[in-house]
C-alpha cells in the first residue's frame, strides 16, 4: 500500500460553488503511480465545504447556491454568533450540511469520477480568502 498526503492551498473565491477537480489533480501527479485506491479530500475550515455534483451545467452550481442562501438565511434574528458578520454563522450552517470531506475511488491513475461529477468547493463567506485542502491518496500500483 502507497500512501501520499499532501496540503494544498485553492485560490480565494467569491461566494458561491466552484468546481475544483482540474486545480487538484494539477497539484497531485502522484495520482499516476497508482492503479487502484482512493482520494480522500478535506477542507480545513468551517464556512466553507466539499462535495461532488454536476461538472457540466454551471446553472447547477447558481441554483446550490440560491437553493442555500433560501435555506440559511443572513440575519435571521435567531442567530446569536454575530460578530464576525451576517455571512458568519450562514456559512457555518452551510458548511455543515454538505461536509468538509469527499472520497473518489482512484482507478488507473485518475481520479474515477462519473462523466457528469466534479468535486465543488462551497465558498460561502463574502470575503472567505484563500483556502486549504488536505489531500491523501492510498492504494496500489
Amino acid at each position: 500500500m502507497i500512501y501520499f498526503q499532501k496540503r494544498l492551498r485553492l485560490p480565494a473565491v467569491r461566494r458561491g460553488f466552484h468546481l475544483i477537480t482540474d486545480l487538484l489533480v494539477a497539484e497531485l501527479p502522484e495520482l499516476e503511480q497508482l492503479r487502484v485506491g482512493t482520494a480522500h479530500f478535506f477542507i480545513q475550515h468551517t464556512s466553507a465545504s466539499l462535495s461532488i455534483n454536476e461538472n457540466a451545467d454551471p446553472t447547477v452550481r447558481a441554483d446550490f447556491e440560491a437553493y442555500f442562501n433560501h435555506a440559511v438565511p443572513e440575519n435571521a434574528p435567531y442567530f446569536r454568533h454575530t460578530l464576525e458578520g451576517p455571512d458568519d454563522m450562514p456559512a457555518h450552517l452551510k458548511a455543515a450540511m454538505l461536509g468538509h470531506a469527499v472520497s473518489v475511488p482512484i482507478s488507473n491513475g485518475e481520479l474515477a469520477l462519473g462523466t457528469w461529477q466534479g468535486i465543488y468547493l462551497g465558498e460561502h463567506r463574502n470575503q472567505g480568502g484563500r483556502r486549504w485542502v488536505v489531500a491523501t491518496l492510498m492504494g496500489s500500483e
